[in-house]
């Protein structure tokens, strides 16, 4: 996986612009203007704005999800699943292009997906069972809102909560995460790495090359 390209000033300028007006509806030009820097800057890093937007996305991501602990992965997830559904970039995008996210659903892994199970299988020890928490936690972020009233989304992370500790509790191959096979449970799981020392790792939505998701 390909580390995302950085330029926090050129980043921000397109998160400005993206929030301002949606992703169709800004330009590479837009972008160089409010960052203060010239077209040929921005090309040499990005091809064009879906690059750009990629890369974006991967680093806002990567800042929701670094500072969980996975000493317990379950709460870990569901604080996860609910600060990108709150965050306002992630909102704008659901909102206004929400075909930016198709490829990662349907076609390939981005690379903040990759950078979550990094995080979840050691914490989990079973690479099966981190992508299975991943599928279920996308879907939770993903389609939550369609299933509100007569229930409310802190109902349905509740939810998502309870199905995570029943699905992990029994770990087949050894004992759960209650009493998992080299480390401690929920409680203190050992060797367990949090979110945030994923090293080069993106967010929901980096595709391979740096693009987000």
């Amino acid at each position: 996986m390909t580390a995302i390209r950085h330029n926090d000033g050129v980043l921000d300028a397109a998160r400005d612009c993206v929030l301002a007006y949606g992703v169709r509806r800004t330009t590479l030009t837009d972008v160089a203007r409010r960052a203060g820097v010239s077209r040929m800057t921005i090309y040499r890093h990005w091809p064009d704005m879906r690059a750009l937007v990629g890369d974006l996305m991967t680093r806002e991501w990567v800042g929701v999800i670094s500072g969980l602990d996975l000493a317990d992965p379950v709460t870990a997830v569901v604080a996860g699943v609910r600060g990108l559904r709150e965050h306002p970039l992630w909102r704008k995008i659901v909102e206004a292009d929400p075909e930016l996210l198709i490829p990662y659903l349907l076609d390939r892994r981005g690379a903040s997906q990759e950078a979550v199970l990094s995080a979840l299988e050691p914490a989990l020890g079973d690479p099966r069972r981190a992508r299975a928490v991943l599928l279920v936690a996308q879907s939770f972020l993903l389609s939550a809102p369609t299933m509100l009233d007569p229930v409310t989304l802190d109902e349905l992370d509740a939810e998502l909560a309870t199905l995570l500790r029943a699905y992990l509790g029994g770990h087949e191959g050894g004992a759960g995460l209650s009493g998992h096979k080299g480390g401690a449970g929920l409680g203190g799981h050992e060797g367990g790495a949090g979110l945030s020392g994923h090293k080069g790792g993106a967010g929901l939505g980096g595709h391979e090359g740096g693009a987000g998701r």
